[in-house]
Formats: structure tokens, C-alpha cells, sequence
């Protein structure tokens, strides 16, 4: 009687957190380059650094200031392009998002 009981306990419990684990959400990450048309020095850089990289969702970004581009790694439960082209936005910058294989027009002028 106890090992038919034992065995029930388990399975419910064994199905309840299976259950559980395909309810939760799962974060996925994007990466999008966005061209910054007024991405001219370092201290520009730094502006970007400094706020883009704390906008919500955010994980990882970098910039190329020979090809004007920012690189931004980002949570897409927590925010999308539109969001993050609104937060260069508020720092003054003006960023475009390249779509694959889209290349900036400063990588063009060195060809």
C-alpha cells in the first residue's frame, strides 16, 4: 500500500513540474545592427555606452565608430527595435536598424 502511494506522490509530482517547465516562458535573445547616422567621435560612443546598454532587455552592445554602427543584443520578452530606436532617440542619435546582409554606407564608401 505505501510503494502504490509512493508511486502516485511521484508522479503526480513528476507531472506537475513538467508541466511547469513548458508553461514558463522562455527569454530569446536578437541581435540587431542599427546604423547611427550621427555617431561621429568617442564621446558619442560613450553617450551610447552609457544609455543604450541600461535600456530594459538589453544584454550586450558594442559600437564601430569606422562603420557608424551599434551592435545591441537584446531580450525580445523585454523589448524590440521600435523600443531601442526610441532610446537612441532620446539621447539625440538617429538610428536606422540594417536588416541581414544590408550594409552601412560608411562600410560602402571604402570599396
Amino acid at each position: 500500500m505505501k510503494q502504490i502511494l509512493f508511486i502516485m506522490l511521484s508522479v503526480v509530482i513528476g507531472l506537475s513540474s513538467a508541466s511547469a517547465q513548458e508553461t514558463k516562458k522562455k527569454s530569446k535573445k536578437e541581435t540587431v545592427t542599427f546604423l547611427v547616422e550621427n555617431m561621429n567621435c568617442e564621446n558619442c560612443i560613450k553617450k551610447i555606452e552609457k544609455n543604450i546598454a541600461f535600456e530594459k532587455g538589453v544584454t550586450d552592445l558594442t559600437c564601430d565608430l569606422s562603420t557608424h554602427t551599434a551592435k545591441v543584443t537584446y531580450r525580445t520578452d523585454k523589448t524590440d527595435e521600435k523600443k531601442l530606436v526610441a532610446a537612441f532617440e532620446k539621447i539625440d542619435m538617429k538610428a536606422k536598424a540594417l536588416k541581414d546582409g544590408e550594409k552601412s554606407e560608411a562600410t560602402d564608401d571604402k570599396r
